[in-house]
Order: C-alpha cells, then structure tokens, then sequence
C-alpha cells in the first residue's frame, strides 16, 4: 500500500541516514588500518567511483525522466547496498576500488530521480521546508547511528561497513512496498521515435536548459569546484589524523571511540546551528541565500588550510568540527538552489544528473593529482592542494549572487 510522499521522504531519509553513518563513521578508518590503503590508492576509491557516476549519471537521469523515477530510486539503493556489504567482507584494495565503483552507478539511479520524485508528488514549491525537516530528521537519525557504529567497530572495523549495507538494502525493500508515483508525467515522446532517440532528446532538451540558464551554468561550475575539494578531504582527513597528527590517549580511549566522539560533536553543531539558520532562510530572498553559500564557502576554504597544516590534534579537531558543520549547512540549500532553479519538470531529473556530473568531473580529474602529491609530499600537500581548488567557486558565487532576479524568495524562485 502506497503511502504519503512526505512521509516516505523523511523515512527514505532516515534511512539513508543510518545506513551511511553506520558505514562512513569508521569506513574511512577502515580503508587506513584493516586494509591498509595509500594515499593514492584511498583517492582512486572515490575517483573510480566517481567515473562509474560520471558515465552512468545521464543515461540513468534520463531512464528515470522517460519511464519511472520511483523504480529508479528503488533500484538504486539496493545497487548501492549490495557493493558496500561486498566492500566490508572483502578487505583488499583492489575489492574496495570495484565495490565502490559499483556503489557509483547505483547512487547514479537515485540522484536526481528521488528529489524529482518529491518535487513531482508535492510540487516544487514546497520542497524546501521538506528538505530542511528532512535534513534536521536525518541528523538525528545519525547521531543514534554513530554509537551502534562505534560499538561494532570496537568488535570489528568490517561490521559497521556490512551492516550499514544492509540497512541500505533494507531501504530499497521498503520502498518498493510503500513508495508512491502519482504526479510523474514521462517526457514527450513520439511514437515512431525509439527508446533510444527519446532518451537522447531527454538528454538535449536538459543540456538546452542549462546553457539557457545562467544560474545552471554557475551551478555546475562551483559544484566541480566542490568535487576536486571534497576529494582531498572525505579521502585523506581520517588517515592524516591517523598518520600525521596523532590521537591523543586521553583516558585509554581507542582510535574507533575519538573518531565517533568527532561524527558525534559534528551532528550536534549541526543540530544546533543549522536548525535557526535555516529557518530564517527559510523565507529569505535568493540572493540572501547565494550570500550565505559565498560566505560558507570562503570559511571551508580557510577550515580546510587549517586542517591541512594543523601539527597539534586539538587544531585538526576544532578544523574538521568546522568543516564538517558548515558542509551540514550548505547541503541542503545548494540542492534547494538548484531544484528551484529548473523551470522544465520534464527534464528536472536529468539536470539534476548534469550538475551531478559536474560534481563527479571536479573529483575524478582532481582526485589522482591529489593522490600522487600524497604519496610523493604527504597529506599535508594534498590536503592543502585540495582546500586551494574550492577557491574559484568564491567569484562564482559572487557572480550569481549579482544577477537580476536575485531578490526572488526561494520559495517562490522556480516556475
């Protein structure tokens, strides 16, 4: 039996919430002690994966654009939770690179395709108190899970990687009972026209719509600037705890506890400042919210050079708090922005795709350069390096805050 579509969100959230924190607590950790990764090889984890997203994000766009956005996200998620259970039994580098590869092409199949799916059963217009409540539900949900991934991990790093791909799994099982599909309209398609030629048309008419839209192009060029900065840091940050600054061993605590006590302080930051935050741009104009994305962006930058260069653990503590924070802020409004900033439903979901290629080139083509500084200099290098490539989203996004039209409530922004 179907049900509500907001309800089935904040599940789909939750969800999603416990099955990642269980598994990215400690997988990083994971990746550094039980299989022992190298700089180089823990970057070609997310630059493999971010190829097989790459190359699969607009045909699986698009699929979920012609034919059912609901099977898409579905589908997905059991993808996903089977690669990551295969990447916690099979500790070798080489079974982490393909299991996270697969791990891309199922993420394909729900990007873009689940946050079409809501703004179709609820209309755009109302996505963004969703994703705000959703994203306050999902801290919560994460917060409950970094203990369970804590205690696990103290058993074995493996579990808490296995079981999150369960839960995962679970997810997509739950879906395919209780999720409903009543506003999906398919993309017009002619009759005589193949399967094959409509999905390209699909996929020319969301390309029109981006080079048409300043704003879209502005988008996809902050989030490839997003994606060469995120590659340095989710890669490398645990293992340059781990390596080149050192835990402290306060009261005979173990590396698994402090890296859980840090996910921990970071979702209550979160929780704490995202919440009145994000009420107050709730109803706040656009050019408001391009603001505070700008402002948030110059701090990750400098969180990030502090993190790369900090000697001592409370200096590298109080950087990752702020990164992590801040990332927990910007999430949701950057997805907000660019779904309120496609005016076609048709092709919601493959633009969608298109800004995540965008994300997926910046880490793909920055990742290995990334990786063989850290082999040849240390993660310091790499990290640093990394924190650098976020810099040119700054006049990106002064440009866009600057466009006619900025004053439009974000609420109301997209047509």
């Amino acid at each position: 039996m179907r049900s509500d579509p907001v309800r089935v969100w904040y599940l789909l959230t939750g969800g999603s919430a416990l099955g990642d924190t269980l598994v990215w607590t400690l997988a990083p950790v994971y990746f550094v002690v039980t299989v022992e990764m190298s700089p180089l090889q823990l970057v070609l984890v997310g630059t493999f994966m971010e190829l097989s997203i790459f190359i699969c994000e607009l045909p699986t766009g698009i699929v979920a654009d012609l034919y059912s956005r609901r099977l898409s996200t579905i589908v997905g998620y059991l993808v996903m939770g089977a690669a990551i259970v295969f990447c916690g039994l099979v500790a070798q580098p080489w079974s982490v690179m393909c299991a996270w590869s697969l791990w891309g092409i199922g993420y394909t199949f729900t990007s873009g395709a689940q946050d079409a799916w809501l703004a179709d059963e609820i209309g755009v217009e109302n996505v963004q108190p969703v994703y705000l409540r959703s994203a306050q539900i999902g801290r919560v949900v994460a917060l409950g899970a970094i203990g369970i991934s804590v205690a696990l991990g103290l058993v074995s790093l493996r579990l808490p990687v296995i079981a999150g791909g369960v839960v995962i799994t679970l997810v997509g099982i739950v879906l395919a009972a209780v999720m409903p599909e009543t506003g999906f309209a398919t993309a017009p398609r002619e009759p005589a026209e193949s399967a094959i030629r409509s999905m390209a048309a699909t996929g020319r008419a969301g390309a029109s719509l981006v080079r048409r839209t300043p704003v879209l192009l502005l988008i996809l060029a902050i989030s490839a600037c997003w994606g060469a900065w995120s590659e340095a840091y989710d890669r490398l940050s645990q293992a340059h705890v781990i390596r080149d600054v050192g835990l402290p061993s306060f009261a005979g605590m173990s590396f698994v506890i402090w890296f859980g006590v840090i996910a921990a302080a970071s979702l209550l930051l979160s929780l704490l400042v995202a919440r009145p935050l994000n009420r107050r741009l709730l109803a706040a104009p656009r050019a408001t919210v391009t603001r505070v994305l700008l402002a948030a962006d110059m701090l990750l930058i400098a969180a990030g050079l502090l993190f790369a260069r900090a000697g001592a653990f409370w200096a590298a503590l109080v950087a990752m708090l702020a990164v992590n924070t801040i990332r927990s802020l910007v999430a949701p409004l950057f997805r907000s922005w660019l779904n309120q900033s496609i005016t076609e439903s048709s092709v919601r979901a493959t633009v969608m795709s298109i800004a995540s290629q965008a994300d997926a080139v910046g880490q793909w083509t920055g990742g290995p350069a990334i990786g063989a500084l850290g082999n040849r200099l240390g993660m310091r290098a790499a990290l640093t390096l990394g924190s650098l490539l976020l810099s040119p989203a700054v006049p990106l996004y002064a440009r866009a805050a600057r466009r006619p039209g900025g004053e439009t409530s974000p609420a109301t922004a997209a047509g």
